[in-house]
């Protein structure tokens, strides 16, 4: 008889439906955060990314990611169709949970990687284009990425993993360096909005984007702390430093807005949250509160920082992903290597700061640059292909008008004052 632990496999459920809900919660966020004229197609991006990845994910996508390993780059076809995870279960003796369960877990982190995608693209994507670069890109980057660094099969898994030996709780890698330099990709190949560095193009719903940003942070903590796999002492750990981490970075993002431009503000505070949480992510179950402490300190100043290269270098990260989650998780992820340390996770290793030398440290520079290298030219590669045949990028007269009326005939806010309409 299967021994499950029911409380871990609790845990794990919640945890699955904790992270699922802030793709949601990003819909919202994203979607405050453009003008209003296209405000239901940047919610409509995200919706895509949950129907397409989900899809995938039964066929072969879960089989890919955590199927037998071939050399540590991808898994096997031996789970198509989730075939062979019925009644199968995973983890260490005393900890078992579904296999089903934790398939789940892991499809909520595909969905949420590609739907931060579109921010990137914000107001100029063709809606047909961005759900085949879903299926495309899930398949060709994201399922390898997460095979390399999640796989753990006891040194026939990932090579991220089991062979380098670099550190990622919840997907520094997998998730924010990701969708960081893919989102640079994309950006690169459809080119600037209309007006970028002309128009203002400011968001038109900031109770919006604090109440998405609220709903990120709250799913966060099944993103972070879930991924621990148990109820237990490290989940404790992760959730604690992840809440640190966020508020910290919350604060330093607006001290620094303060002194650069006089004011603080909501935009500044929500865009801070989210990057605490994303430099905590890879370090979470690593690091102890102190360290989460200055982490969170160090990550609200350097993206907001960053978000501002953008306007420098020219080129338009709609809603800041390469800014955010680029800079935050190469940060999180580099962090690992100097404030690591096993008093925090027993199964981890060390950092620098605490006399475990610089060989960790170096296991995450090499597994930040493959990833980022990877991402960035197959994101380039696939919207390159899509752009030159079916097209990627709108008109100029539908982006002028809005994507909203041209891609869904709905509009966010009925202004006409037809009461006729149900």
């Amino acid at each position: 008889m299967i021994d499950i632990n029911t409380g871990d496999t609790a845990w794990v459920l919640a945890s699955a439906a904790l992270v699922l809900f802030m793709t949601p919660g990003l819909a919202v966020f994203y979607g405050g955060m453009v003008r209003v004229k296209s405000a239901l197609n940047m919610m409509m991006m995200s919706f895509a990314a949950i129907g397409v990845t989900t899809i995938i994910w039964v066929l072969y996508g879960y089989s890919l990611a955590f199927g037998k390993s071939h050399g540590g780059l991808i898994g096997g076809l031996d789970h198509l169709g989730l075939s062979n995870t019925l009644d199968q279960v995973t983890g260490p003796e005393g900890h078992q949970i579904p296999v089903l369960a934790f398939a789940m877990f892991q499809l909520t982190f595909a969905i949420i990687t590609v739907a931060l995608l579109s921010g990137a693209i914000a107001d100029r994507a063709k809606y047909g284009s961005w759900v085949i670069f879903v299926a495309v890109w899930i398949t060709l980057v994201y399922l390898p990425v997460a095979h390399w660094a999640f796989a753990a099969q006891g040194g026939t898994g990932g090579w991220i993993v089991d062979k380098l030996g670099a550190l990622d709780f919840a997907g520094g890698t997998v998730v924010e360096i990701n969708s960081g330099a893919a989102a640079l990709a994309l950006a690169l190949v459809l080119g600037k909005r209309d007006g970028f560095r002309r128009d203002p193009m400011r968001p038109h719903n900031m109770p919006l984007v604090l109440l998405g940003a609220g709903m990120l942070w709250f799913g966060w903590f099944g993103f972070n702390s879930g991924s621990a796999l148990s109820a237990g002492s490290l989940a404790a750990t992760a959730m604690i430093n992840t809440q640190i981490a966020t508020a910290a970075a919350a604060m330093t993002w607006i001290a620094y807005e303060k002194k650069r431009d006089g004011k603080a503000t909501t935009l500044g505070v929500a865009s801070g949250a989210i990057a605490g949480a994303v430099a905590i992510t890879p370090a979470c179950g690593f690091v102890n509160p102190v360290g989460a402490l200055v982490l969170g300190l160090l990550a609200g100043v350097a993206s907001a920082w960053a978000v501002t290269r953008k306007y420098k270098y020219g080129y338009d990260d709609s809603l800041d992903v390469v800014g955010v989650h680029g800079v935050g998780g190469l940060l999180g992820m580099l962090f690992i290597g100097f404030a690591a340390t096993v008093t925090a996770n027993a199964s981890g290793k060390d950092g620098l700061f605490f006399n475990g030398g610089t060989d960790l440290l170096q296991s995450q520079v090499i597994a930040i640059i493959a990833v980022a290298t990877f991402s960035f030219c197959a994101t380039w590669l696939i919207a390159t292909i899509i752009s030159k045949t079916i097209g990627f990028r709108v008109f100029r007269d539908d982006e002028l008008n809005g994507l909203d009326t041209t891609f869904h005939a709905e509009s966010a806010y009925d202004i006409t004052g037809n009461s006729n309409r149900y």
